[in-house]
């Protein structure tokens, strides 16, 4: 057999979990700068979601965008991207209001401040009764992941964008300057990289990528609007460790 109808075949044979069973996480996007001195608290609790076993309420996939705008002060936050700067805006078109540090998009339809624990927490809880979305799987392939995205559960026309997002479950970051100097901040799932894999237009898909940048990843289903429709992650790697950033 030749080694494209191999790969085929092999695609072919992988099962997507049933709509019945595509219980996603809620996707809790929190955009932060290690200039920002208003940022750990928020940082904090996006750490404890990160850790909270999934349990009878369902998951929560949390990641860290590190801004780029406040880059311009005396200290240049190592993990900033470009990428995130963009996203943060592109959110603030769609929700309405400026751009700021911390804040928390959830699903890609509620805006708040990052460090309001109780209005994230409700934010999840009507996130979840939206119920189960597309089903989705991400998974290695040597140097490589697969993303498979199953089909609409109708033919509503439902369409958005695969995104493939590498992160680094924990990094340990001694600020020497600016807002936040002298602090030792602590910080989960620090998104390293995004990539715009393609269109799903409401069939099954499956799409290839080169391993991003990040110790691990998750993939989101985005639809145009902006709602989360669809969200899977990696194992995170065993050899995961934290990193110290000293700059």
């Amino acid at each position: 057999m030749r080694p494209a109808l191999l790969i085929a075949a092999v695609l072919s044979c992988a099962v997507l979990p049933s709509a019945e069973a595509a219980a996603r996480p809620v996707v809790v996007e929190l955009f932060t700068s290690q200039s920002c001195s208003s940022c750990p608290p928020a940082e904090a609790l996006i750490g404890r979601l990160a850790h909270e076993p999934a349990g009878a309420q369902g998951d929560v996939l949390p990641l860290a965008f590190h801004v780029t705008y406040w880059n311009h002060l005396n200290w240049r936050d190592p993990y900033a991207l470009p990428a995130a700067t963009a996203r943060q805006e592109s959110y603030a078109t769609r929700l309405g209001g400026p751009a700021y540090t911390p804040q928390a998009v959830i699903d890609g339809q509620t805006g708040l401040v990052g460090s309001d624990e109780v209005g994230l927490r409700a934010a999840i809880a009507r996130a979840r009764e939206a119920g189960p979305g597309i089903p989705a799987t991400l998974a290695r392939d040597g140097g490589r992941v697969v993303a498979q995205i199953g089909p609409a559960p109708d033919a509503g026309g439902a369409s958005g964008r695969v995104l493939l997002i590498g992160y680094d479950p924990s990094h340990t970051t001694r600020v020497l300057r600016g807002e936040n100097a002298g602090r030792t901040l602590e910080q989960a799932n620090v998104v390293r990289s995004l990539q715009d894999l393609g269109r799903w237009s409401g069939t099954a898909a499956t799409f290839t990528a080169t391993r991003p940048e990040g110790e691990t990843a998750a993939l989101l289903l985005q639809a145009d609007d902006g709602r989360i429709l669809g969200a899977a992650r990696l194992a995170a790697s065993p050899a995961g460790t934290e990193r110290e950033a000293v700059r």
